[in-house]
């Protein structure tokens, strides 16, 4: 069967490419790995028992380090999973020893409007199915521990209710006297559920638990989530998660899981999820699946553990950060790069001509419409002004130190000369720019990308963080404003100015790092200014304290932590054929 991306969907290449993949065992092998290393979820799964790993290899040196980020995106993503995958063929191509650490994909966007993130055309991780549909249960493992955190905190505020001191201590229990009002910690699920966001619980008598407000988050953006992608083993992941913080008591002391004796019950929900995923591109080469997405809303990384696996058995690791590199690449350079201690040596800035159009002036792109026709034909005016927000990001990164590649991810209607005026542009500002067409021809497509990579890890860098974790906080906001975001300043909520008051005069809370959460359609608060608009400030309208992950999370504009599901979501074309079994549709 011939894999033509122009007349096939990306589940119908890898549905073909999967008749041919190798068992992990295999991978394992050429990988470097030993056989007991390898923990099987069938023969082309499997995770990988990082402690056993990391400990043999602990005195190989590392490869090179590589992130992979973008521009600011349409409402359809620009390929960053697709071009990451597709530099890992390169690589592959060029007879390199290279491995992916991605994230995996969420079930809200994979069946609403985004679809899976395994990549697409003949840029994929296969298999589809396993990929998109839960793999080995991380996800569902931290839904659980979360959820279990979230039961303990309730049935503890019902029994506080209904019992006297002395009851309480007859049954082990001392009065937390947690604040109704003060709770923190919401319920989470896996799904875009708009209609969840805010519920009220605790209807009935007084054993159907308290009245209070309370609503569900979309579960890669719980602190769990966050702890996963950062710890650095289980002992430390433990410490992380009795550091949660679910509620205040009435006079304002912070409630941990700790204090509601669930954080080693949360923790055993996450033993077998610590260990990194195994899966494979549909050309062979390794991939390392481990945490998740949603850089907006969440860290947006994968984990450290998956990198510092990789980093040992292959000459070049490349891992991605979630959406533009005002979000996920900031928080790799100043949040997952200071908890690991591991410096890159290149990263890479992906772009479409489509996304520079956008930016440029064209018709923004509607999720569930039709692409508008102007994206089908050639207008190099508008590329050219959409290229300011790209030198942007190129900025971004060079401020980290950083020797950035910009990837042009090629569509078949990108025009010779809309591409040359991207190229004189970048390399005016002093950045590597490769074309790459890997959706097209898979790692053939993007041996110029991979070479251009290899020149640009060669190259010494002055890696730096943007800020120290000394200043304060409502100050690293606004150097992230204005230094990232190109904004001109901040403007706070008086609730959110109260806690940054409160946090900066805490001796351990001021020296966490900061999660910023905004919209990833612009480097603005607001979604709808593209390009690199001018003369705005941000609004961060509360501020909320992941002390178990170790930052504090300012949450700008008007995204919340529970996307929705749209008009035309992708779950109306996912079937299952009842014969074979095979699950077809996904994207």
């Amino acid at each position: 069967m011939q894999l033509d991306p122009t007349k096939l969907k990306d589940w119908q290449i890898a549905e073909a490419a999967e008749e041919n993949m190798k068992t992990v065992y295999q991978l394992g092998e050429e990988m470097g790995l030993d056989k007991e290393e390898l923990l099987p979820y069938g023969h082309y799964v499997a995770k990988i028992d990082y402690a056993k790993a990391l400990e043999r290899l602990k005195d190989r040196p590392e490869g090179k380090y590589i992130d992979v980020t973008a521009i600011t995106p349409t409402p359809l993503g620009e390929g960053k999973s697709t071009s990451s995958v597709g530099l890992i063929q390169g690589f592959g191509k060029k007879g390199k020893s290279v491995i992916g650490a991605l994230r995996q994909p969420s079930g809200g966007p994979t069946f609403n409007i985004k679809g899976s993130a395994a990549g697409g055309g003949l840029a994929q991780v296969i298999p589809l199915s396993k990929f998109s549909l839960g793999l080995t249960g991380d996800i569902n493992a931290i839904m659980n521990a979360h959820n279990l955190g979230m039961v303990a905190l309730t049935s503890r505020m019902q029994h506080e209710n209904n019992y006297t001191d002395e009851e309480l201590a007859q049954r082990g229990l001392k009065r937390l006297n947690i604040h109704p009002k003060m709770v923190e910690f919401r319920w989470i699920i896996d799904f875009c559920a708009q209609s969840l966001r805010n519920i009220t619980i605790g209807h009935g008598g007084k054993m159907d638990g308290c009245l209070m407000d309370s609503g569900f988050n979309i579960a890669v953006s719980s602190e769990i989530m966050a702890i996963l992608a950062i710890a650095t083993d289980l002992k430390d992941l433990r410490e992380r998660i009795g550091k949660i913080v679910v509620a205040y008591d009435r006079s304002g002391k912070p409630i941990t899981t700790e204090d509601l004796d669930v954080a080693g019950a949360m923790t055993a929900w996450m033993v077998e999820a610590i260990n990194p995923n195994l899966m494979q591109t549909i050309e062979g080469q390794p991939c390392l699946i481990h945490a998740g997405p949603f850089a907006n809303i969440a860290i947006g990384q994968s984990s450290v553990i998956a990198d510092r696996v990789g980093l040992k058995l292959a000459d070049y690791l490349i891992t991605e950060s979630g959406f533009g590199a005002d979000i996920g690449f900031e928080k790799f350079w100043n949040l997952k790069c200071r908890y690991s201690q591991l410096k890159p040596n290149c990263a890479v800035v992906v772009a479409t001509i489509r996304a520079l159009k956008c930016h440029g002036g064209a018709p923004i792109p509607r999720p569930g419409r039709p692409m508008p026709e102007e994206y089908n034909t050639e207008n190099v005016g508008w590329v050219e002004a959409g290229c300011t927000n790209l030198l942007h990001h190129i900025e971004t990164v060079k401020k980290a130190g950083i020797n950035p590649v910009v990837c042009i991810n090629a569509f078949y209607t990108d025009t010779k000369n809309e591409i040359n005026a991207v190229r004189r542009l970048c390399e005016a500002s002093g950045a590597r720019v490769a074309l790459s067409e890997h959706w097209l021809k898979g790692g053939d497509g993007a041996i110029e990308f991979a070479e251009a990579v290899m020149e640009a890890c060669e190259e010494k860098n002055e890696f730096k963080f943007l800020y120290d974790l000394d200043v304060p906080l409502r100050k690293r906001i606004e150097m992230i404003t204005k230094e990232v975001y190109g904004g001109e300043g901040v403007t706070f909520s008086p609730e959110a100015n109260q806690k940054a008051e409160i946090m900066e005069k805490d001796p351990e809370l001021s020296k966490l790092g900061t999660c910023m959460v905004k919209t990833h359609l612009s480097v603005s608060d607001n979604p709808n200014l593209k390009g690199i608009p001018k003369g705005w400030s941000l609004h961060v309208r509360d501020i909320l304290t992941y002390k178990g992950a170790g930052f504090v999370v300012p949450v700008a504009g008007t995204i919340t932590l529970m996307p929705g599901t749209g008009s035309d979501p992708a779950y109306r074309r996912v079937d299952v054929d009842t014969e074979s079994g095979k699950v077809k549709g996904l994207f």
